[in-house]
């Protein structure tokens, strides 16, 4: 091929690739302007204080009432119940199938949990539902099973392929030559697996855990079938309502200062999850830097 043919080529496609890392960037400068200006109003007329600290949604009142206190921490009680749960299961799973794992057993238990990412949100709603909602009522003896506890469960579950998936390659990516000097040192498998090879993974293992938390905290679908819909403040065995699933529920009905409110809401989990992102990287940063 002609070198000038080759030179326009790759200029094309540095272009190219320019353009859509441009597309990438206004995308989200688009939907967080249309956030903040879609949101800021009803915090206006509400009152940031009376919005975000109040314990009382009524939207649909002869007086309305539009605290979102319950559903913040609702959000942050079931993403933090998830990450206990789904992270751990997560990450050793996803060590067993890059380190420990032959191959006939990696065949089994690879397409298994990739399996779980193309499960329907509903379709995990719909098994807590049958399943673990009677599950949890029988269990501990209460009259109701919808709750904060049936949520975590499933949403513990669903962030598990984000994680497994994201942390195998994190792992599989680490220098062979790393282990061996590991294990040329006397270390033990376990030991060179968790000293060394989960270590030189923790950009990809984090990258990991955002996405499943990005899940988490953006479900709607499963858990307003298991989670009840109350606007409750949170406790384990209560019916409470999350962030997303208040605005969900109430979206296609609302009108005026109430569906304002849930724009508003929205702009509160965008900010949420910007902060989750920020947090999570500045970490990851000063831990490059003290090394």
């Amino acid at each position: 091929m002609d070198l000038k043919v080759r030179e326009i080529i790759e200029k094309g496609m540095n272009g190219l690739f320019f353009l859509c890392g441009m597309v990438s960037i206004a995308a989200v400068a688009l939907i967080t302007i249309y956030m903040i200006v879609s949101g800021l109003p009803a915090i206006g007329e509400i009152g940031l204080a009376d919005f975000l600290l109040g314990q009382a949604w009524a939207s649909t009142a002869a007086e309305p009432k539009f605290g979102i206190l319950p559903f913040i921490l609702t959000s942050v009680y079931g993403t933090l119940g998830a990450c206990v749960i789904g992270v751990p299961v997560g990450l050793l799973t996803a060590v067993f199938l890059s380190k420990l794992a032959g191959k006939k057993m990696s065949a089994v238990v690879r397409p298994a949990v990739e399996l779980l990412s193309g499960i329907p949100s509903v379709v995990y709603g719909l098994i807590g539902a049958m399943v673990l909602v009677p599950g949890i009522m029988d269990l501990f003896q209460l009259r109701n099973g919808t709750c904060l506890l049936a949520a975590i469960l499933v949403l513990a579950v669903m962030i598990l392929p984000s994680i497994v998936s994201v942390s195998e390659t994190a792992l599989s990516a680490v220098p062979r030559e790393y282990e061996e000097g590991s294990l040329a040192l006397g270390a033990t498998e376990i030991e060179t697996i968790f000293k060394v090879s989960v270590p030189a993974a923790r950009s990809g293992i984090a990258a990991g855990i955002v996405l499943g938390i990005g899940r988490a905290v953006g479900e709607a679908m499963a858990v307003m079938m298991v989670a009840g819909n109350v606007a409750n403040m949170p406790s384990l065995f209560t019916s409470v309502t999350f962030l997303t699933t208040a605005i969900a529920k109430e979206m296609s009905y609302s009108s005026g200062l109430q569906r304002q409110a849930l724009f508003s809401i929205g702009l509160v989990l965008f900010v949420f999850i910007m902060i989750i992102n920020v947090i999570l990287n500045l970490l990851l940063k000063g831990r490059r830097d003290e090394k």
